[in-house]
């Protein structure tokens, strides 16, 4: 996979792509990451990439000019149509679902605005995507491309070491993920459950799956009740 990164701020990913799992998958040859700061791509004697908004009002505007020519350059040597994806509030809620949808393609290019938003151009006729991270505003979409970018590149071929690992995650199959236990069995008197010693697999996944279930319906009822529904779509697909 190859990802892009359109900022003002390229310094912010230095440390989050150097380190942890996106720099092992950068090593393993899972990815490749190109930040690009747009204010190269302006046309303007100043590099100016912003502009006060025509019907007045607060803030600067992001220009289209130096988005679209910086896309434009990214996607020439491009043998694919890349997903262009927009960090921005007005966005559709990011979930697991749309990570493993990202995940199946071979091109992304994230725009990451700043100031009061984006000329609308932007949104209207250049981008595949807008994404929010949340019900919340950052100063910038730097952060919030970081949260992408992590979520999907886990979940690339061989990154993890185990393609199993990202299976049983909260939210990829429906439901939040069951209770982890390790050495040693008894700690201070809180001992871990006894069928996770039995060596009845069967058993396990029977309480991992309980477990799964319990803690969803705990904490996240909403998540339980569509698991439920899409369950029972799933054996009556009539209905």
């Amino acid at each position: 996979m190859k990802i892009d990164i359109l900022t003002l701020f390229p310094d912010m990913f230095s440390g989050v792509f150097g380190s942890s799992i996106l720099k092992k998958a950068e090593e393993k040859d899972a990815v490749t990451y190109n930040v690009v700061n747009f204010r190269d791509f302006s046309n303007d004697k100043h590099r100016t990439v912003d502009d006060y908004p025509y019907g007045g009002g607060a803030g600067m505007v992001l220009k289209p000019q130096p988005i679209f020519d910086a896309v434009d350059y990214l996607k020439k040597d491009s043998k694919v149509n890349p997903r262009i994806i927009l960090l921005c509030p007005q966005g559709a809620t990011y979930n697991q679902k749309k990570a493993e949808e990202l995940a199946k393609e071979d091109h992304l290019i994230f725009i990451c605005g700043h100031y009061e938003g984006y000329d609308e151009r932007i949104r209207e006729y250049l981008i595949t995507d807008e994404i929010s991270i949340g019900d919340y505003v950052l100063t910038g979409g730097e952060l919030g491309a970081m949260v992408v970018i992590d979520s999907v590149v886990r979940l690339l071929p061989g990154v993890l070491g185990n393609d199993e690992s990202p299976i049983y995650d909260s939210f990829s199959s429906g439901l939040l993920e069951h209770p982890h236990y390790t050495r040693p069995a008894d700690f201070r008197g809180m001992k871990v459950p006894e069928v996770l010693l039995s060596g009845n697999h069967q058993k396990i996944n029977e309480w991992r799956e309980n477990e799964s279930m319990e803690r969803t319906k705990n904490r996240r009822p909403d998540l339980l009740e569509k698991y439920l529904q899409e369950k029972n779509k799933k054996a009556d697909p009539t209905d």
